[in-house]
């Protein structure tokens, strides 16, 4: 399954050299450069000591998306799979020291899963290849942690792939840094000594702490890499194991290597982020997590996070990554939801590599003018857009007991999320028996079909004049700005009829960046304009979700704050069609 170097070089080969920044450029000051009025367009513009609020909202008004970042805010949706270990022990969270046999599907209807994930509407689905317990769900070289070693013996990753492309789907891969498998196996007894001390002094256990206790007889199944305290020594990717079906491939030049010094835990992930490149790609969104939790126990890893972006982008640098410098973000909640006001563009401290938002991924405002201008430390302004992640269940892994949330439940979730300039990603788990449970396709079907009624039919389609026509195709570069390159402007329209609606899309053109700061959607009553919806930011989608319908044929849009010429590419009338 391996491509050749030429194939692995051409994965990214349409992508200008922004797509992925490397530490030294973003640290040069390479990306977007000052120019009078602003900057010229990055997705990374240096901020220096000496700007002043005036010239860091300029600079923030030129930050724009890479060609793959685009693409990915345009699926909108992505369905997340978590399976593995946990589904057959029916946990959350697992231990690392299960027995592989344990993990024993008697099939696994993977097109099944695609024909589901489909009737919801994604367009990108992600499997969880590795999660915290650290068993594999391909057959890698590295641990025998794996389906490999399962009676089942199969690839669950391999199928994965196969059959999304088949569907028509891109896929996204997560794989954990956590790895609890290769915890150290003598720290591990000591650890599982305290616990035991813990449970029977009545005190509460955390959830990795009661399937540690469930499996406490079982040592971990790896090699004790994680958190072992190893010295970073000069390494080779591949690492070639015994009898490796690469050696030639690499020999020949067929295969990329790679010279890295890092410890033993970051060679054992690194290699297996070989694996999954150059046996599974193109890998369209990989996730890496910063999941950490045996720190409070006395053990931790840290993240090589400079060296795992290095060597993702040279080898795939089309792949949009979690928390890299050109990726995605986390949303900052579990529950789907974004920001009323949600910002793509963010300030953010430190290096290319080792930035921080400053007040964390969770606050409750991220990329405020206060927030881009009030801060000395921040070294740049980014593209970074929220991924807003829940599960269709209560539990991330299928328990049968729990039901899925309802298709009214679900549009709400994608109001709140693609509706608010960010992309949902929804797991959907597969149950024991190997297929998407027959309730959560109910669940999706009807979510899909309501999602249609209400936004498949434009009530402004056919207004009158140029502009209309130009705010109401699927493109993001035709739209309106205010004349003569004002910051702020209006914009009235004539429907060909009246028309009751109770939902308002807004979209801009952010391939010019994000920069509407308040807006707000007026309806004529016959002898004045009245309000009837109001936001701060747009972004690339902004649903506006009306108390009650109102009845107009004409309507007003109102830029009422930017840091810039704003530049409003979509605009959209809808009537709510229920669910069923």
């Amino acid at each position: 399954m391996s491509p050749s170097r030429r194939t692995i070089l051409a994965m990214g080969a349409a992508l200008p050299a922004s797509a992925f920044l490397s530490r030294a450029a973003v640290a040069a000051g390479t990306t977007g450069t000052a120019a009078a009025g602003g900057s010229t367009p990055a997705p990374v513009i240096p901020v220096s000591p000496g700007d002043s609020a005036e010239q860091i909202l300029a600079k923030a008004a030129h930050v724009v998306p890479t060609p793959h970042q685009l693409a990915w805010q345009r699926h909108e949706l992505t369905v997340f799979t978590h399976y593995g270990m946990n589904t057959f022990t029916d946990r959350e969270w697992g231990s690392g020291c299960e027995d592989p046999a344990w993990f024993a599907p008697e099939r696994v209807d993977v097109a099944q899963w695609m024909r589901a994930y489909r009737a919801a509407g994604a367009q990108l689905v992600m499997l969880t290849a590795k999660h915290h317990d650290g068993f594999v769900l391909y057959p890698t070289r590295y641990t025998r942690h794996s389906v490999a070693a399962s009676p089942w013996r199969g690839d669950i990753l391999g199928a994965y792939v196969r059959e999304a492309r088949a569907a028509g789907l891109k896929v996204g891969v997560y794989l954990s840094p956590a790895d609890g498998a290769e915890l150290p196996h003598a720290w591990h007894a000591g650890w599982v000594t305290k616990i035991r001390a813990k449970q029977q002094a009545g005190e509460p256990l955390s959830i990795e702490e009661q399937a540690t206790l469930e499996d406490g007889d079982r040592s971990p199944s790896g090699h004790g890499r994680y958190g072992n305290g190893s010295a970073r020594t000069p390494r080779t990717l591949p690492t070639l194991v015994d009898g490796d079906d690469r050696a030639r491939a690499v020999a020949r030049g067929e295969l990329p290597t790679f010279d890295v010094t890092v410890d033993d835990y970051a060679a054992y992930y690194l290699n297996q982020v070989y694996e999954l490149f150059t046996q599974y790609g193109p890998i369209d969104e990989l996730w890496l997590d910063g999941a950490n939790p045996w720190a409070d126990a006395g053990i931790s890893q840290e993240y090589d996070f400079a060296t795992f972006y290095e060597i993702i982008g040279k080898l795939s640098p089309e792949t949009v990554v979690f928390k890299a410098p050109c990726g995605i973000r986390w949303i900052g909640n579990e529950q789907g939801v974004a920001r009323e006001s949600e910002w793509s563009v963010l300030p953010v401290t430190g290096d290319g590599i080792r930035m921080q938002i400053p007040g964390g991924e969770s606050g409750d405002d991220l990329g405020s003018r206060e927030r881009l201008t009030g801060n000395p430390d921040v070294t740049s302004l980014r593209w970074s857009p929220g991924e807003a992640d829940v599960s269709l269940r209560p539990g991330w892994y299928h328990h049968p007991e729990q039901r899925p949330k309802t298709a009214s439940q679900l549009v709400s979730l994608y109001e709140k999320s693609v509706g608010r300039n960010a992309v949902l990603l929804l797991n959907v788990p597969p149950a024991k028996d190997g297929r998407v449970d027959a309730a959560d396709v109910t669940a999706l079907t009807s979510f899909r079909r309501a999602l249609d009624r209400t936004y498949g039919t434009n009530l402004l389609a056919g207004a009158r004049g140029r502009t209309a026509a130009a705010l109401t195709d699927p493109g993001l570069t035709s739209g309106w700005s205010p004349a003569g390159g004002a910051v702020t402007g209006s914009l009235e329209l004539t429907l060909p009829q009246a028309a009751a609606f109770d939902r308002v899309r807004l979209g801009e053109d952010i391939t010019r960046g994000q920069r509407v700061e308040e807006c707000a959607v007026d309806v004529w009553g016959g002898t004045g304009w009245r309000e009837a919806a109001a936001a701060t930011t747009i972004g690339y989608s902004r649903i506006l979700v009306l108390s009650s319908p109102v009845t107009a044929r004409r309507i007003r849009v109102r830029i009422t704050a930017a840091r810039a010429t704003p530049r409003l590419a979509f605009l959209g009338l809808y009537r709510s069609g229920g669910t069923d």
